[in-house]
This record gives structure tokens, sequence and C-alpha cells, in this order.
């Protein structure tokens, strides 16, 4: 290959068979991590190629799957058919991304060769797959369904064995970002199911996650997943409690913020949250009623294992209370109404 490697061996070797001077090595190094380069970006341009030609379909086109749907729109994926039980949302998305809003869950299938579903939780889960009559299993062989709502393990294990028995593969890909993430495809993925359906999905979860994550067999990811989000829930509630006492004892929030911030007190949530509490803005990124739901799974696998979590049984208890106050669709930040003095009229004096 003239000018190539083969050329640059022979000059680096004199009439008596020895090798030249180092910086021909050198140079041969050089070449030879370029060559190494081109044939990985060219491995990894091909398993993008036949990903980008496949049919996708969306299940679930809220806050979180409309903007999944328009990252791989933008990335040039082909978005064939969404579908949401709110038709509305459904048309409107497909009318903007140019694919059909169908009215029959099979009919999404039947357009897609992958399916993500991004829906509210067990139940919704069960009744999209296994719903007597119309449900996405029905055209489902040779189908892969990415599964990305936070639902208890054991679903996720039943549903991937309804899965195999219709011909069909399912991968858990659980999301720990908001709807800014999801839209510039910098979503934390964590994933679980068969590691051969992961890799299968992975070109596609890379244009969507900057971090994605295999963490085991079907139900070990959403395992992951409830514990931060059982995690991130009490810090919620913890920086609540100490914002609403400072502002009861006077003190100023945006100083309290900073010091909370350089010492033992910080958190993503004072990070993501904080201001907000102060400012009472609760635009919902993620609700008060999922953050209730997703204690609870977590609870539930406690309470499976004969343990008591004190903290996140608490903190399920106020986002319940902001659920029966008509505050569930506030965003998880909306948890401050509940303690500081003045703000909510069920707030009274209890902080």
């Amino acid at each position: 290959m003239p000018g190539g490697s083969e050329d640059s061996l022979l000059a680096a070797i004199d009439t008596d068979g020895n090798l030249q001077p180092e910086k021909k090595l050198k140079e041969l190094l050089s070449e030879a991590d370029e060559l190494t380069a081109i044939f990985t970006a060219g491995r990894r341009t091909s398993s993008r190629n036949q990903t980008s030609n496949m049919n996708i379909g969306f299940v679930g086109v809220g806050r979180m799957g409309a903007n999944m749907a328009r990252r791989l729109k933008d990335r040039e994926f082909q978005v064939t058919a969404v579908y949401d039980i709110k038709r509305g949302r459904a048309t409107s998305l497909a009318a903007e991304l140019g694919c059909a809003a169908t009215q029959d869950l099979s009919e999404v299938t039947a357009e897609s060769d992958v399916i993500f579903t991004v829906v509210t939780d067990d139940n919704a889960v069960r009744q999209i797959f296994t719903g007597t009559g119309d449900n996405l299993l029905v055209n489902g062989r040779g189908k892969l369904f990415i599964n990305c709502e936070t639902i208890s393990p054991q679903v996720h294990i039943e549903l991937e064995q309804a899965a195999k028995t219709a011909g069909a593969e399912t991968l858990e890909a659980c999301m720990a970002s908001s709807i800014p993430q999801a839209r510039q495809g910098k979503l934390y993925l964590m994933c679980g199911g068969s590691e051969q359906t992961f890799r299968k999905a992975e070109p596609i979860l890379k244009e969507l996650g900057s971090t994605v994550r295999f963490i085991g067999k079907a139900g070990e990811a959403a395992k992951v997943k409830a514990l931060v989000n059982m995690v991130m829930n009490i810090n919620t509630a913890g920086l609540a409690e100490g914002l609403a006492l400072g502002a009861a004892l006077g003190l100023d929030l945006e100083m309290l913020r900073k010091v909370f911030s350089q010492t033992g007190a910080a958190s993503r949530v004072l990070e993501t949250d904080g201001e907000d509490m102060q400012n009472r803005e609760h635009t919902c990124y993620f609700s008060a009623a999922h953050a209730a739901k997703d204690s609870g799974i977590a609870l539930d696998l406690a309470r499976s294992l004969g343990l008591d979590l004190p903290l996140a049984r608490a903190t399920k208890g106020q986002y319940d209370r902001m659920i029966a106050e008509g505050l569930g669709e506030l965003d998880k930040s909306g948890i401050a109404e509940l303690t500081f003095k003045n703000r909510h009229k069920h707030s009274g004096d209890h902080v």
C-alpha cells in the first residue's frame, strides 16, 4: 500500500537489515495508532448505520418520551410510529416528527423494529404488553422492546418471559435524568436483561445517553433505579426541611444554600432544587406522584427482605400527603410547600 505502513517499514530498515534511528520507529507507531483509530471508527459507524436503518416506535410520549423521540429524529433515526393513551399528545408529536400516530398498540409494533416504552407504572406496563385484545406483543415476533419507565423489578422479569414466548426481546433501560437530558441525548441509562440484547440496543442507547451502563439480568437495573430515586427523594425532603427551618430562624437562604454547597450538606438535589424551593418555582420535571411511587417500589423491596427503612418511609409519607392535598403534579421540589411556615394551607406550625 504506497505511502502506508509497509513503505514506512521498508524505509526504516537500512541495507544491512538494521532498523534506522528512533525517529522512524516513532513514525511507525504513530501510523499504527492512526490505522487503529480508523478501524475502530469504521466499526462504530457500521454499528450505528445498522441501527439507524431500523424503524423506531414510542409508546408513552409525555415529557420524557416525546423528547427522546425528538432526539432520535434529530440524529437521523427513523421514528415511524408513536402512541399515547392521551391521543392528542401522539397526534401532535406525530405531526412534528412526520410519523404515524397509531390508535392501536399492535400497530406500533407492526410499524417498528425497536419500540421504546415510557409509561407510568406496573399496571400500565402490564396493560400495554399483556392486556386483553390489543397489546404490543400481538405483532411482537422479532421485535425489540426497550422499557424506560421506573417499575418493580419483578415486572421486568415477567415481561422478559412474556416477550420470549412471543418471539421478542426486552431490555430495561432505566433513566436517572430529566427532561432536558432526554432532549440533549445526555440521559444516564442503567440497563438490565440479556447482555446480547443490550449489545444490540447499545448504539441507539448511546444516542440518548451520555452514560449507558449494563447492570445485569432482568430486574437488576430496576433495583438500582429504585434505590437511586429512594435516596434522591430522601435528600429532597431533607433539603426542604433544612431550608424551611433556616427561613423560620430568619436566616438568609441565599447564604444558607451557599454554606450547604460547601459543606457536608451539599448534594445534587441542592444544585437542582434548592433555589426552586426558596422561590416556590415547582415547574414539573419529576413529579411528587412519581416520587411517591418510586419510594414505594424501594420500600416494597425492603419489606420483602425484612428491612425497615424509616427515612424512606417518612419521605414517602410526605409525598403521599402532597398527592392527597392536590400537589401531586408539582415537581418533587414542591415538598417544600409542606415544610415552610405559612406556605400551604395545611402546613401550619408543624415545622
